[in-house]
């Protein structure tokens, strides 16, 4: 063979740039991706050895801002109680929206209280989570009677195609309005698990508040109805609330939460308390923690030291070094998942809700905030943080550093997962 010909047939072997580009692309997917399988399947074997514990109660807390009355829940038992009690004694309507919805003895307690409230002519509408209850039997559901309003939420809606951003989105809210007069928010869904495994906080308000959580509940329900069958509309109470509603609407384009935690963080003086599930901020969350903490703020972030999603825990842990050399105090709760959404800063400023500090809740799902400026509240907020505060071990900066090589390698693979979780 003469050594052109040779030449030639080594070149057809060459990679070209296209099937170059190919391979890079299915190694920035598959090396992520064998990461998190393998995450996962330890995790499984972990999680078949270790005993649930229920979680800690540091109790029920009570505030009362000018004209609303705030109640603040650390157990579920106590809030699915007051919840139901609140429905039980409906006289016109009951709103809700929620994420997960057990179909066990806890969620049985609430169609029983939804159907009986139908029954007695209370408009009742529900919106729960198509994609978060595919494991839930239709069964379950379909007990509501037929005057009971229900809207299975899908994570597309119908006009994908034609408006894709205004399409999708998790409703991650839990959300209960009973007769335009009392509103509960926050992180606890619906199931024996949450009531007594999970530690979680919860918000009861009766004052102008309320008024915001009614609307983030009819604003989705109303959506692409005829209006004889929308939610009808009701005026506020107030124009400017010292408890204001922070709700994420993306049928409208809306993401307001990720702002208030901007304004919040970047107010701040003396210290910032936060706990979250998820820790996987954007840039500029994270950037606005560090630079608090780079002048002299008091930053404590708190998260579970095990949740209940082991790759969001890895990606999260991708970032504990940039904030422990930043000067940030980072608490991991030991006793048990913890799940809590809340933030207070500088003894003034609080929020509770639904959202995390994660792409998906500030960026893509329906979310809802509660935001509280009064010392008296913030006060029980930090009583509530240093209650948990007990349950937690520092990061300490000089052992985080020493940790396992593998360790950073996973870390490092799992970096790609950020922008999607």
């Amino acid at each position: 063979m003469s050594r052109s010909r040779m030449r030639r047939r080594l070149g057809r072997r060459k990679s070209s740039p296209k099937s170059l580009s190919l391979a890079l692309a299915g190694t920035a997917v598959g090396v992520p991706l064998s990461a998190a399988v393998s995450v996962v399947t330890l995790d499984l074997l972990k999680r078949s050895k270790r005993k649930e514990r229920n979680a800690p109660r540091p109790g029920t807390f009570e505030s009362h801002v000018e004209e609303s009355s705030l109640t603040i829940y650390t157990d579920g038992e106590a809030l699915y109680g007051d919840m139901l009690k609140a429905i039980n004694a409906a006289q016109h309507s009951i709103l809700m929206k929620t994420y997960i919805w057990k179909s066990d003895e806890v969620g049985q307690q609430f169609i029983d209280a939804f159907n009986a409230a139908a029954a007695r002519g209370v408009d009742v509408f529900i919106i729960y989570d198509g994609f978060a209850n595919l494991v839930v039997p239709p069964s379950f559901y379909r007990q509501l009677t037929d005057d009971v309003h229900i809207y299975r939420m899908p994570a597309a809606g119908r006009s994908f195609w034609k408006a894709p951003l205004r399409s999708t989105g998790f409703n991650h809210s839990k959300i209960l309005v009973v007769d335009d007069e009392i509103g509960f928010v926050g992180g606890y869904n619906i199931g024996r698990l949450y009531a007594r495994k999970w530690r979680d906080t919860h918000l009861r308000a009766a004052g102008p508040a309320v008024w915001g959580l009614r609307q983030t509940v009819a604003r989705l329900w109303n959506e692409g109805r005829d209006p004889a069958d929308q939610v009808p509309w009701t005026a506020p109470d107030s124009w400017n609330p010292t408890v204001r509603v922070v709700a994420n609407m993306p049928v409208d384009l809306v993401y307001p939460v990720r702002n208030m935690y901007l304004k919040a963080i970047e107010r701040a003086q003396n210290r910032i308390w936060i706990s979250t599930p998820y820790f996987i901020p954007d840039q500029q969350i994270l950037r606005a923690l560090i630079l608090a903490a780079e002048r002299g703020v008091d930053v404590q972030v708190m998260v579970p030291k095990e949740s209940n999603h082991v790759i969001a825990d890895w990606v999260s842990r991708g970032f504990f070094g940039q904030m422990l050399d930043a000067g940030i105090t980072i608490l991991l709760y030991a006793s048990s998942m913890m799940h809590s959404k809340t933030a207070t800063i500088d003894g003034e400023w609080s929020t509770i809700g639904t959202a995390n500090i994660d792409r998906l809740s500030l960026s893509f799902n329906y979310e809802s905030n509660v935001e509280v400026v009064d010392p008296g509240f913030a006060q029980e907020m930090e009583r509530v943080f240093r209650s948990d505060m007990a349950h937690c071990e520092d990061v300490r900066p000089q052992a985080w550093r020493a940790r396992h090589p593998m360790a950073r390698v996973t870390e490092l693979a799992l970096k790609p997962l950020r922008p999607v979780l």
